[in-house]
């Protein structure tokens, strides 16, 4: 696969170097010391968190890349609605600290958007995030608190990518499982 990247030219990836595959089961461990190693023990308390506690991620949708053929960061996605429009919650994505500022992150995000986006039914993906890393990558903020997440979320850290540019604009309402 070859992925692009905002950051130098330098620091990204070779399509050679960067490998992106779904997870596997041998993977588990690496994820839940990566997840622990990213967010520390208070990821149990952040909202996206207790969606993922409510809705299973979805398995065609958990990537990891690889670089130099050595586990480099993770994303799954979720299957959410909101409002009555079905899309996916982006997260956890996680980078290995020593894998950072090489673009696999920002691969696996674009992987991972431009297959959820392509597959019929589907109109956003969403975030809670930082705009400055998400925004180059299409994501946009939603409007403010018209998402509600089961927990708290700063309202402008709620980013979306969609085809559609109003969706900022129409998702309101409770994430909750698909229609």
């Amino acid at each position: 696969m070859t992925a692009t990247s905002p950051l130098p030219a330098a620091t990204v990836p070779t399509p050679a170097a960067l490998d992106i595959r779904l997870e596997a089961p041998e993977d588990d461990a690496w994820i839940e010391a990566l997840h622990e190693v990213s967010f520390g023990p208070g990821r149990f308390a952040r909202a996206a968190f207790r969606v993922r506690e409510r809705i299973a991620v979805d398995p065609e949708f958990s990537y990891i890349a690889e670089i130099g053929g050595e586990r480099a960061a993770s994303v799954r996605m979720t299957p959410i609605s909101v409002g009555g429009i079905n899309g996916y919650l982006l997260g956890p994505l996680m980078t290995d600290p020593g894998f950072r500022k090489q673009g696999a992150g920002r691969a696996l995000v674009r992987h991972v958007c431009d297959l959820a986006l392509a597959r019929p039914g589907i109109a956003f993906v969403l975030l809670v995030g930082d705009y400055a890393y998400y925004g180059p990558l299409g994501f946009v903020p939603t409007v403010s608190s018209a998402i509600r997440f089961p927990g708290p979320v700063d309202p402008s850290r709620v980013l979306v990518q969609s085809h559609d540019q109003n969706m900022a604009e129409k998702l309101t309402g409770d994430v909750l499982p698909w229609v």
